[in-house]
């Protein structure tokens, strides 16, 4: 590297660090004080809302503001640079702006590589801990069993009802199984009582008939009043829990499991899974993006100076958010692929980036 490269990528890189503790010591001020009221009234301790929710906090709000931070540090230091003529200078001397780029992509691709490891294994492994926290004495509302009238499909041709489960024993009551076969009912087992006994997936069934049609169409009938069935359904006793910042704590694996399973199961209501899975991989490529929109925004020395690079940074980073949150809208809801959804941001200002460098000052 050249010792321009070094110099502006080590601006680069201590400017970020030093942005993101200010915004993180300011997140956390600000989350104490909405929700001081709610730890006390909880018995909780001072060292686990430490090292069980403010630690693992920092991970996660770091992990939204990522590409934002590269954005602020980018126009903070090349606007000082053009302030003080620096970038006019590089490019008296010969430099062209596309080589005065290079040092800003390799230090903001050094950062989302960062960004994507974190985003993938890091974050959520300390999300495990911050929102289980979180539930548990803030949030009480995100966690809801399932108790009455479940109906749930355990593989593509199968389907439960249990009118009634209770979640402190695993335990359900007027349990139904039905198995289908070209959209036809060919087995019915109905039981009093159905059990959770071992992980990952193993049942007892209690009480129960059966419903059989054979070939020909005709049915037969089996009752066991006495007998139990030990069995294994594709259901699991987390599936009676519905956990709204459930995909937030699954790692990426995870994630590809958790959808694997529920295709498998014929359940189609996986695109917010999905989604979160592209995310983090169309998140660090943004950081990139954004990194060049800062360079181009505050390339140029204005009479405005800082504040007017900060103004338009800030709209930028306001418009990618803004349009992020409306692309994913449309997938959640009008059937909009989840990964196109996810990449919309990207692809517009990626392509702004190439518009940008060739309008950017020569």
């Amino acid at each position: 590297m050249k010792i321009l490269d070094r110099y502006i990528i080590r601006k680069f890189l201590r400017t970020f660090v030093f942005v993101m503790l200010v915004f993180t010591l300011i997140a956390i001020v600000f989350d104490m004080s909405e929700k001081i009221d709610n730890l006390i009234s909880e018995p909780v301790t001072v060292h686990q809302i430490i090292t069980e929710y403010y630690l693992p906090f920092i991970p996660w709000i770091n992990s939204l503001l990522f590409p934002l931070y590269a954005l602020i540090t980018v126009v903070f230091i090349t606007s000082r640079m053009a302030s003080n003529s620096e970038i006019i200078a590089m490019l008296s001397s010969g430099i062209s702006f596309y080589r005065i780029a290079v040092p800003y992509l390799v230090a903001s691709t050094l950062l989302a590589g960062i960004h994507f490891w974190a985003l993938h294994d890091w974050v959520p492994r300390a999300n495990k801990v911050f929102k289980s926290f979180e539930n548990r004495y803030i949030f009480k509302r995100n966690v809801r069993p399932r108790t009455r009238d479940i109906h749930m499909f355990v593989a593509p041709d199968t389907k439960i009802y249990i009118a009634y489960y209770r979640p402190h024993d695993s335990t359900g009551t007027d349990f139904k199984l039905e198995v289908f076969d070209d959209d036809q009912l060919v087995y019915f087992l109905e039981a009093r009582k159905i059990t959770f006994i071992a992980p990952p997936n193993h049942w007892r069934i209690q009480q129960y008939t059966v419903r059989e049609r054979d070939s020909t169409g005709r049915w037969s009938f089996r009752a066991y009043p006495l007998n139990i069935l030990d069995t294994t359904l594709e259901m699991h006793p987390e599936d009676f829990l519905i956990i709204k910042n459930k995909k937030d704590m699954m790692t990426t694996a995870e994630l590809d499991e958790y959808i694997q399973r529920q295709q498998l199961k014929g359940v189609g209501n996986t695109v917010l899974y999905e989604i979160e899975k592209h995310r983090r991989t169309t998140e660090p490529l943004s950081l990139i993006i954004l990194t060049m929109l800062g360079l181009i925004i505050a390339g140029r020395k204005v009479r405005g100076g800082m504040g007017l690079h900060l103004a338009l940074a800030i709209t930028v980073g306001a418009l990618y958010i803004f349009l992020g949150k409306v692309s994913i809208t449309f997938s959640t809801n009008a059937n909009l692929p989840p990964i196109l959804g996810v990449w919309i941001p990207n692809i517009v200002f990626g392509t702004l980036v190439v518009v940008g460098m060739r309008w950017a000052q020569k």
